[in-house]
């Protein structure tokens, strides 16, 4: 009787376990038809871009033949320079049609990811403006950007390759900022990113945030002459210097930098320069300014004179992140396509200031502000003999023959 129970027992059980995985299998296929229903109506108002719905219809039917700020502002350029940049990566970016379905124009993939840049909106908010699909716009956006790495980088930022272009640089630098024998200013900054899990504090800076730094060598024209991305957050503007290839390039006397010359005017003797601020190490080619506690007056212009030649590099960043907003933002993506974006934003930077002369405009009414947050000094640094007795030369010649008219007044002397 005992084991006639045990039998009805398990019979039992097995019943009930057979009845829930059918039920569970009902519900699935229940499940499936009503996604496959959604799915086909989110398909069929996705596919209404091909009939002139959607944002990227606008910007073509109307904003470039109604309102071309509009257009310009919508994308960051003209449609001149939008499609000189797109024969520059038509090749790459282009795909081919199916018999299954038409591929998304090459144009279109361009000015998608142009707005992700510009805007700073998400992918899901550029699926509702544009009728492309989220997961369609992210792998758009990796392509297009890497394109652009691609085919523009070694054009547009490039170190001066020979003494020449280097003292083209300098002449810049004294011609607009009164800074003689200045070979560009250099600065880093943090791009914030939303980190993965397994980075631990490998990126966490200072500020409390995940980033990764773009170190930044400027002209005298706001372009960029050198960009490095990539250094996690952690590493301070010095770090970040020392570890890069532009550091090791001129230690190695690698760069082809002019030789020493006379202040004008002057029997003041000193080397070509690059101008920092107080995170960077003092040294022959880094000249940066004296430190604020005690300042006599003439230290006090000094320090006028070298951050008013910096101030290049801090506008180049406002326009920047003025210009491509996603830097702006906490960018949700891997640090690897942290990078990819903030080089692709550089190049676009250059690529426009060398095109589009409404992309800059005049010096006097410039003053960008840039909202990435400037790297601080971790450790100090030992300044060599030679580089105090450098910066003490240029201290010098800018409080004699080298003054300008307006100086005083602007360290509030008259």
């Amino acid at each position: 009787l005992l084991y006639t129970m045990n039998v009805e027992r398990r019979i039992s059980v097995v019943s009930g376990l057979i009845g829930i995985c059918v039920i569970r299998k009902i519900l699935k296929r229940r499940a499936a038809r009503k996604n496959k229903k959604r799915k086909l109506w989110q398909e069929e108002w996705l596919k209404k871009r091909d009939v002139g719905k959607g944002v990227l219809s606008l910007l073509q039917n109307e904003l470039l033949h109604e309102d071309p700020d509009a257009y310009r502002n919508f994308l960051r350029m003209d449609n001149d320079t939008f499609m000189e940049l797109l024969t520059l990566i038509d090749d790459i970016i282009k795909k081919q049609d199916t018999q299954l379905r038409q591929s998304i124009p090459s144009d279109k993939r361009l000015a998608v990811t142009l707005r992700y840049l510009a805007s700073g909106n998400t992918f899901r908010d550029l699926m509702y403006a544009t009728r492309i699909h989220e997961s369609t716009i992210s792998i758009i956006v990796m392509e297009v950007c890497k394109a652009i790495i691609q085919n523009l980088m070694k054009t547009y930022i490039q170190l001066p390759r020979t003494t020449l272009e280097w003292e083209n640089v300098a002449k810049g630098f004294e011609k607009l900022w009164n800074f003689p024998f200045c070979l560009g200013a250099l600065d880093g900054k943090h791009v914030n990113f939303q980190a993965p899990k397994s980075s631990g504090s490998y990126y966490f800076n200072y500020k409390g945030s995940h980033s990764i730094v773009l170190l930044a060598l400027v002209d005298s024209e706001y372009k960029f002459l050198y960009v490095d991305v990539g250094v996690n957050g952690r590493i301070s503007d010095g770090g970040v210097y020392r570890e890069s290839s532009l550091k090791k390039g001129i230690d190695r006397n690698l760069l082809n930098f002019p030789e020493d010359r006379h202040l004008p005017d002057t029997a003041l003797s000193v080397p070509y320069v690059i101008v920092a601020d107080d995170a960077f190490p003092l040294s022959k080619r880094i000249i940066k300014p004296y430190p604020l506690r005690g300042l006599s007056v003439e230290k006090r212009i000094f320090n006028y004179r070298l951050s008013r030649a910096r101030r290049t590099v801090e506008n180049a960043f406002g326009i920047l992140t003025n210009r491509f907003r996603i830097l702006q933002n906490t960018i949700n993506l891997s640090p690897e396509k942290a990078e990819i974006l903030t080089l692709t934003c550089c190049i676009l930077h250059n690529f426009l200031a060398v095109r589009n002369k409404k992309y800059i405009r005049p010096e006097n009414e410039i003053n960008e502000t840039c909202s990435l947050e400037t790297i601080s000094q971790q450790g100090g640094f030992r300044a060599s003999n030679e580089a105090l007795l450098t910066r003490n030369k240029f201290c010098d010649y800018f409080n004699t023959v080298g003054s300008v008219e307006w100086q005083n007044k602007s360290i509030g002397l008259v």
